[in-house]
């Protein structure tokens, strides 16, 4: 009966054990798929691109596809003139129609938009200055790396960058810029989800390609002692 008990015991705690470690895991996973910190901006992007709400992906990935579709048949001009009309058209229409029904009710309904026209759109200097301090952070950061692969502080990674435009070349040879963005805006709404779904075996190959392309410029910084990287002070 001891013998039993001991069992059990043991075979409850493996379990607990292996429960809390899945919970951890799992845990340790989540915020792949939402927002942990950061402003409710950046929150709402993420969410839209892993589908979290999926009417609200679908509209905002729709409208951007269509954006991206004219731009490339049309003029930025046209394009944001037929916007701005067709959200004039909305709005006058259903203004004129309020009005209409609220003078045949004898009704004091008020503007339609009166919710939206109460709301506190100002930027406050203080926002303003935050959101300021952190683009010229990202700024002075591109510009620092700029310089640096511009100026071949490493030659490595002016080689690296080097190798990139060429590459580009071809890219933008078959590719223009409106194309770009809309396969680059394609892959934004897709990659994310599938990402999240074979986590696992996309992970498992990348950590290949990164080990084998680190041994294959190990290889080349050892054949020319003059491309190693300068150690970190």
């Amino acid at each position: 009966m001891a013998d039993s008990a001991a069992q059990f015991s043991l075979v409850s705690s493996t379990s607990s054990s292996s429960s809390v470690t899945s919970s951890s895991a799992s845990s340790a996973r989540a915020p792949l798929g939402g927002c942990t910190g950061g402003n409710s901006m950046s929150c709402a992007v993420w969410d839209l691109l892993f589908w979290r709400d999926v009417r609200r992906s679908a509209v905002a990935f729709g409208a951007s596809v269509v954006l991206l579709l004219s731009l490339a048949t049309l003029s930025a001009v046209t394009v944001v003139a037929h916007v701005a009309l067709a959200l004039l058209s909305v709005t006058i229409s259903l203004r004129v129609y309020k009005a209409v029904v609220q003078a045949l009710q004898k009704s004091e309904e008020g503007h339609p938009f009166k919710a939206y026209l109460d709301l506190d759109v100002t930027l406050s200097p203080e926002t303003f200055q935050a959101h300021a301090a952190v683009v010229a952070q990202h700024l002075n950061r591109g510009l620092q790396l700029l310089v640096r692969l511009f100026l071949v502080e490493d030659l490595v990674d002016s080689l690296e960058l080097a190798v990139a435009m060429w590459l580009m070349t071809y890219v933008g040879a078959v590719f223009n810029g409106i194309t770009l963005l809309i396969l680059a805006d394609i892959l934004a709404f897709s990659v994310p989800p599938l990402y999240e779904k074979y986590e696992v075996q996309i992970n498992h190959y990348v950590v290949l390609v990164r080990r084998q392309t680190k041994d294959l410029m190990a290889k080349i910084q050892a054949k020319l002692p003059g491309l190693a990287k300068k150690k970190p002070e």
